[in-house]
Order: structure tokens, then sequence, then C-alpha cells
């Protein structure tokens, strides 16, 4: 039975009443800025991190400013870990009853030289960035399959469509994040399924402020047509959208949040 035909009905634009989304990396940063737009809407809030403390900090935080939405709930686990994400969605379709969206924002970086960088940072981000959101991909399909109904959205970057300086791991991470996002909308959109990417240029959060502060972020926003950075909130509402029942017919796509940078 679709979730379409049985879920609540929708009375305005990108309404995700009834919904239940889950956001990796949600304890900080993009992944709670999503997380306070799936909140805005709605939906049943999962925040999933591996750090714990700075989990239960951001859950609480979205409780106290959305009271009166879906509820907020918060998973520790490691995406690195398959087993660990399998029990994770497991748990959280048998608390909730479904896991209709799923939001991979969980990721590292360390910037290095290629010359330079070490095997032990290369297999880190790769493991963190591509292979624990495809853990997580995984094992949400598995449940969304039998729901007939999903939506994935895989955070990419910039960085996936252009080189830059010191982002060789990095790069190849999110690149490899558009293979893995086509297939599973090819193979998932019989289901009712869509899987998504969104790139953006350097996000607002505290982290993309303190490395990108001085000179060389202003270099950047040179570089950009737009001449700023992106804001967390305006990132958080293009994943809204692709997370909606309005967004049915957006599938294996990547859009780029990043005022023009990598226009070609």
């Amino acid at each position: 039975m679709s979730a379409s035909a049985s879920g609540p009905a929708r009375a305005r634009l990108f309404d995700l009443t009834g919904r239940v989304a889950v956001v990796t990396g949600g304890a900080s940063g993009l992944g709670e800025a999503v997380a306070r737009g799936f909140a805005g809407q709605g939906a049943t809030v999962v925040l999933a991190d591996r750090d714990a403390e700075r989990l239960e900090a951001a859950a609480a935080r979205l409780r106290a400013d959305h009271p009166d939405g879906g509820g907020v709930d918060a998973r520790t686990v490691d995406v690195t870990d398959a087993a660990a994400v399998d029990a994770c969605i497991g748990a959280i379709v048998a608390e909730h009853g479904r896991v209709d969206i799923l939001v991979n924002s969980a990721g590292v970086v360390a910037l290095d030289p290629v010359d330079e960088l070490s095997p032990e940072t290369w297999e880190t981000i790769l493991s963190v960035n591509l292979t624990g959101t495809f853990h997580a991909c995984q094992a949400a399909a598995r449940r969304m399959k039998e729901a007939g109904f999903g939506r994935i959205v895989n955070i990419a970057s910039q960085a996936a469509h252009v080189a830059l300086d010191q982002h060789a791991a990095y790069g190849a991470s999110k690149s490899g994040l558009f293979g893995l996002t086509a297939s599973l909308a090819r193979e998932l959109g019989p289901h009712g399924i869509t899987a998504n990417t969104i790139s953006p240029t350097v996000v607002m959060t505290d982290l993309g402020k303190q490395a990108w502060d001085g000179p060389h972020g202003e270099a950047h926003k040179e570089q950009i047509p737009a001449r700023r950075f992106a804001e967390p909130e305006e990132v958080a509402a293009a994943v809204v959208y692709l997370s909606s029942t309005e967004a049915a017919m957006v599938n294996g796509a990547d859009l780029r949040i990043d005022g023009g940078f990598t226009i070609v």
C-alpha cells in the first residue's frame, strides 16, 4: 500500500505531517538545519549521529523550538558500521512504524595536498562520506520498498563538480555519491522511492564559518556569481522540497546550491 494513498491529507505545499525523516549527521551544522526544516513542516524527525552528547543537545533544542511538531527522536550510530546502521533503521521502524525520508548529511573533511594525503585519511573520508552513506541508503531502502514510498537525499558538494585544491579525498567521496544515487534512483523508482543529491557551496554553519574565515574565504566569494556563501536554511529548504510529495517526479537529479560557482 502506498504511503501517498494512506498518508494524511496535505493542505499546504511541502507539508510533511505524518512522515518520519531520518537525518544522519543530525547533531550539528547542516544536518541540524535540515532537521529543523523537517520539523517546521510537521515531520517526525530522527537525528542520527555518532556524537551522543551533541546529539542529545541538538534534539533538546529541536524539541524546545517545535513543541507542537511531529516529535523528535535521537539515535547514536556510526554510519561506517553497516550492522549498526541496519539495526538503527530497524529500531526506528519498530518505534515509529516507518521511515519515509532519509537524508545523509554525515560527513568528514581533511584537506591535504594530493601528494601528501595519507592512506589513513583517504580511507576515513571515503568510509564516512561514501560507504557510510551507502550503508544508510541500503538499510532505509529495504524498509521503503516494503512501504512503497521513500525519499532519499544525499548531500554531495560543489567539490564533486569542480577541482578544488587539497580536496582529492573529499571530492572523490562526494563524486562517488552521484553514481550511488543514480543507481538508487533507477532501481528504487518503480517502488515509489526517489533518490537525489544536493551539491552546496560553502555553507555558513559554525564549521563553515571557521574554515572559510579570512582572506581565502573572501577570495572564494569573489569566484561565486552570487558573491556569498549559502545559509544552512537555504540548503535545508531544498532538501524539504526533494523530500516532499510535490517532488515525486524529481529522481536521479543533482541540485546545485552554489550561487553559480560551477556554471560551465
